[in-house]
């Protein structure tokens, strides 16, 4: 029989799969549903931080915006499950096909999710993208691979 924390990692592993699909079906209800209220989020465009679920679903509204088809996809996730904190991380890419036909291999970045149950759901309470940057420039750097 799963201990509580082999369940917990187990529902917590099947809502990063929604977020998955939900991105993948351009579902913002569905990604709403992922998200504490009060979510901040450190994304990779600007401003330094999205605070609140309307923050965080305008910014994934605003990235599908430039994707005609878009595929999400996350590598290496590795999660640890406290009583009613978890986090997670890995490795994130969105690619796809842009509005003007373009099809685009997308990027791959550092992802860090942290979730803390709430009323018996796991949901996300912080989230953070990421990009390499070369110090030497200060330019970021697209082209790595997990």
């Amino acid at each position: 029989m799963p201990t509580q924390r082999e369940v917990d990692e187990t529902k917590i592993r099947q809502q990063v799969d929604k977020i998955v699909e939900g991105i993948q079906a351009k579902d913002l209800e569905g990604l709403k549903q992922l998200y504490a209220t009060d979510v901040v989020s450190f994304d990779v465009e600007p401003p330094l931080q999205h605070v609140g679920i309307e923050a965080k679903l305008k910014n994934w509204a605003k990235v599908l915006t430039f994707f005609r088809d878009v595929t999400y996809e996350v590598r290496d996730l590795t999660v640890t499950v406290g009583d009613d904190v978890a986090f997670g991380h890995g490795f994130g890419r969105l690619s796809g096909t842009l509005k003007n036909g373009t099809a685009t291999s997308g990027m791959w970045v550092r992802g860090t999710f942290c979730f803390q149950k709430i009323d018996g759901k796991w949901l996300i309470a912080h989230d953070q993208a990421s990009v390499p940057f070369d110090i030497s420039s200060g330019k970021g750097v697209a082209d790595l691979e997990p």
